[in-house]
């Protein structure tokens, strides 16, 4: 999962630099980086079904680790492609409410402040 965050995050990030605004590069993060996460994630979850389904007795303490694993991923990756994106969205919002409230930019406000 720390490998699905990290993409998102950097695709934002190079879309940032090219200048695009914040929240389209996530809006476009989550797009366009949906196959990956989701091949990762996919692979992951395939290598962990052997050993869901085995009947072997030395597996048997394997198999409740495999299978919480297994849906683990699933579900962090369902988390990762909503929350990354919102969370830089927050992150950004908070860096210009603190640039605003020092008086770095000069005068521009952010769109959801009414003052």
């Amino acid at each position: 999962m720390i490998n699905d965050s990290l993409v998102l995050v950097d695709y934002i990030s190079r879309q940032r630099k090219k200048g695009v605004d914040v929240a389209t590069a996530a809006l476009t993060a989550g797009v366009s980086r949906f196959r990956p996460v989701m091949l990762t994630s996919i692979t992951t979850f395939s290598g962990l079904v052997p050993i869901m389904f085995s009947t072997s007795t030395q597996a048997q303490y394997l198999i409740p680790m495999a299978i919480s694993l297994g849906f683990g991923i699933i579900f962090a990756t369902m988390i990762t492609l909503v929350l990354i994106p919102a969370n830089v969205l927050i992150a950004e919002d908070l860096r210009t409410l603190v640039r605003t409230i020092r008086g770095q930019n000069k005068g521009q406000k952010p769109d959801w402040i009414k003052i």
